[in-house]
């Protein structure tokens, strides 16, 4: 017989004081550090301990016994269940505080970063409905809320359609109303759920076992009005797929391109499945300062729309262009950045590890009749070497935007080596950024940061850094 596990204890009255830089609220107990979701600075709560270490332990908030002066009321039904929005207990002026603060932070004590000038953080204009793009997952084993279990909740009706619970792969909670893309996506995944709940036919997704139908559900939104959505079946069932396809572009004419993925895999991603076109066109179009970019159902780009325009404009003031430097743009993406300030520059290098990517890259050039572009695809550290660097011409500025680990020593090492007069460091990552910079101190300054929201409502923060060179090396 299994041995019961011990509950840990609860702590009473304990004061929140900070928030710590992965978005959870931090308190101090005797030499503890402890982590406590969904809480505020100078709230005092009771905390039922959920983990324990020697140094830190985590926890919950079971009872409040003062709210914090600085709070806000959460405006969504599924504010503390869901993964997603978790400072919407703070007012926005407070999580621009606490991110501008992770960044400068992390930025001093982790990479030793001396800097000459510290901007405010640059917030977001629309704090709701700001994404472009939101996936959802249909499941047949949707997750209870507390309430639901302590109310009974029919057992026999677990169809959701929504999002994952975090760390449960197979438990999706079901989404009435959220409040990230426009109210359109709401509109169309109740469509969707209602049709598949009433129609013979359309069983959820089983994650665990890998049997039903409908599976996962797109929606992309552009600022020029297109919209974008693709549905993503376990097996072709052509009658049922056609009815539904039929179904939602009669009540939905403002989606101008419906498309469809047959995924017979174990995991969601369709990177490489055929998304087939059922009614419109493969792609829509956004736009940015009169530049038009094909976004199709896998290309990337940046989420907030809006605010992407705003990081990049920081990006482009930073690198100082005149209209007669050779840029480098490192991990360019689809190429936004690179199209973005080729108008500025004398000729703009774009490299990107994903080759469908750089695909899409060259398509915006074409499409915008940019031709001082030039794009290669490969993994950073094997393009960017010393004989590319020699062969292309030493780049003026070289801005660079790596995912969330940072850039490869190698990488490094060559930009060291190509000496640009000035980097941009676009980063989603503070600790990983202050790494690269205390890397690169050996022959750059760090002249300006400025940090940018791009995620209200989370702990995620880009910032962005003006780096030169030094005129005597250390």
């Amino acid at each position: 017989m299994a041995r019961k596990k011990k509950q840990l204890p609860i702590l009473e009255k304990v004061t929140i004081t900070d928030v710590a830089a992965e978005g959870k609220a931090i308190a101090r107990v005797n030499d503890w550090v402890v982590f406590v979701p969904f809480v505020a600075p100078g709230d005092v709560v009771d905390i039922q301990l959920t983990r324990k270490k020697n140094s830190y332990a985590e926890g919950k908030a079971v009872y409040f016994h003062e709210y914090a002066a600085k709070r806000a009321e959460p405006f969504c039904e599924h504010f503390g269940v869901c993964g997603g929005c978790k400072w919407q207990h703070l007012p926005y002026e407070e999580q621009l505080y606490y991110k501008q603060k992770q960044v400068y932070d992390t930025l001093t004590r982790i990479g030793k970063v001396e800097m000459e000038e510290r901007l405010p953080i640059l917030g977001s204009e629309r704090t709701t409905f700001y994404r472009n793009k939101l996936e959802f997952t249909f499941s047949n084993k949707k997750w209870l809320t507390e309430e639901e279990i302590q109310s009974g909740a029919s057992l026999d009706r677990m169809n959701g359609v929504g999002f994952h619970i975090p760390g449960m792969f197979d438990k999706v909670l079901d989404i009435h109303k959220c409040w990230l893309q426009d109210d359109i996506s709401n509109r169309i995944r109740l469509c969707v759920k209602e049709y598949c709940l009433s129609h013979e036919g359309y069983p959820f997704f089983d994650l665990r076992n890998q049997e039903g139908f409908v599976r996962t559900l797109m929606i992309r939104t552009a600022s020029t009005g297109d919209l974008m959505v693709v549905l993503v079946f376990f097996h072709e069932d052509v009658a049922r797929r056609e009815a539904l396809l039929s179904h939602l572009a009669e009540r939905f004419p403002e989606i101008t391109s419906l498309m469809y993925v047959i995924n017979g895999k174990c995991n969601d991603t369709i990177t490489d499945q055929e998304v087939l076109v059922f009614k419109g066109k493969d792609h829509i179009i956004e736009e940015m300062e009169g530049l038009r970019f094909k976004v199709g159902p896998k290309s990337f780009y940046q989420t907030n729309s809006e605010q992407a325009y705003n990081l990049y404009k920081v990006a482009r003031e930073f690198a100082g262009l005149t209209g007669n430097e050779m840029v480098y743009d490192l991990y360019t993406g689809t190429g936004t950045i690179a199209n973005f300030v080729s108008r500025q520059a004398k000729k703009v290098i774009g490299i990107e590890y994903v080759p469908e990517a750089i695909e899409d890259a060259k398509v915006n050039s074409a499409l915008n009749h940019i031709e001082n572009t030039l794009f290669y695809a490969g993994d950073m550290k094997d393009i960017l070497t010393r004989d590319f660097i020699n062969q292309h011409g030493r780049p003026d500025v070289i801005i660079t935007d790596p995912p969330r680990a940072g850039m490869h020593d190698d990488v490094i090492n060559t930009i060291l080596f190509a000496e640009p007069e000035r980097i941009v460091y676009v980063s989603c990552n503070p600790a990983t950024q202050a790494r690269d910079l205390s890397l690169l101190s050996v022959r750059y300054a760090v002249k300006k940061v400025r940090p940018v929201d791009m995620f209200p409502h989370t702990h995620h923060v880009e910032n962005v850094v003006l780096l030169e060179k030094k005129q005597t090396y250390t």
